[in-house]
């Protein structure tokens, strides 16, 4: 692979100058150009053979470039055809990166199946590969390309990803705070956040108006192992902090009748042992996991003579 030139903020701007390109905004491209960054990325990701690292955002090349140095496979993804192109007179030579050039997202609670299927071919290639998720995000994609890979099946066991901080701050809120949300719920039920290092709009070229932070996500399998359905604690956590702020007993109530079965909503409250006058924003991701379960699981076989209002919790 042709040696990768120091990706500083000069050396983008005379590439993209020489091109007739400029960075878009709209895309969320702005780029990486502390390479001390980029050693604790990949520091973060401890990258080995066994790895199949899926990147978001391959940009100019430099993170995949360092990536493919430790990893066994890179599938990098890019949305902007022009900077794909900067990055494959790179990484062309490199025989275990394949780019992509396409949206990561199929839509919103999707991951494009083209990404997918190059993900799960290159997973399939040498028994007891894995799965990372590696890449400075675009800020407009972040949210649902880490939601979504968590919903998926595929066999992830680490994310190492810059995001806008504002979002770090989101996935690891703790209940009761400004920013404790159906994301905060949906990540700490079944994984361990861990914000790594906050970063300054000084680090990227052009320079974003916010603040970005590195966060490293890890797989948590005995929060995991406690959730009985994850597409309905997906659709629950969602749909209840639409109305964070309102009695958790009513809106669950309204929201989720069918799954009531003829239950009372104070029967499905105490077995999940959550006070009647609870709110979303302040149960722990824990509880509302159990209150889904509670939710979810059919009325037993002894109650179905009983009166809703009698069954027992």
């Amino acid at each position: 692979m042709t040696e990768l030139p120091r990706q500083t903020r000069s050396y983008l701007m005379s590439l993209f100058e020489r091109h007739g390109l400029h960075p878009r905004h709209d895309l969320g491209q702005n780029f990486l150009i502390d390479l001390n960054l980029h050693d604790l990325i990949l520091s973060e990701a401890d990258l080995t053979e066994q790895d199949v690292v899926l990147e978001v955002g391959t940009g100019t090349g430099a993170l995949t470039s360092g990536m493919a140095a430790e990893a066994g496979f890179v599938v990098s993804v890019e949305y902007d055809a022009r900077v794909q192109e900067l990055a494959r007179e790179i990484l062309d030579s490199a025989p275990n990166v394949r780019l992509l050039q396409c949206d990561a997202l199929k839509n919103k609670n999707r991951i494009n199946p083209l990404v997918l299927d190059a993900v799960r071919e290159a997973l399939a290639a040498e028994p007891g590969r894995r799965l990372k998720l590696v890449a400075n995000l675009p800020y407009n994609v972040a949210t649902p390309v880490i939601s979504n890979l968590v919903a998926s099946d595929l066999p992830w066991t680490r994310m190492v990803v810059t995001i806008q901080l504002e979002l770090a701050d989101r996935m690891a809120a703790a209940p009761g705070s400004r920013d404790f949300s159906a994301l905060s719920v949906w990540l700490q039920s079944q994984t361990s956040v861990t914000l790594v290092r906050r970063l300054s709009p000084a680090v990227f070229w052009p320079r974003p108006q916010v603040d970005s932070a590195i966060v490293r996500i890890d797989p948590a399998p005995d929060l995991a192992a406690q959730i009985d359905d994850r597409a309905f604690l997906q659709t629950f956590v969602r749909d209840i902090f639409t109305q964070r702020r309102k009695r958790l007993r009513g809106v669950a109530a309204s929201l989720f009748a069918h799954e009531l079965q003829g239950r009372s909503i104070d029967d499905v409250f105490a077995a999940a042992d959550i006070p009647l006058d609870a709110r979303a924003e302040q149960l722990s991701p824990g509880q509302l996991v159990q209150l889904a379960n509670s939710l979810k699981r059919p009325r037993s076989t002894g109650d179905a003579g009983a009166d809703s209002k009698d069954a027992p919790a």
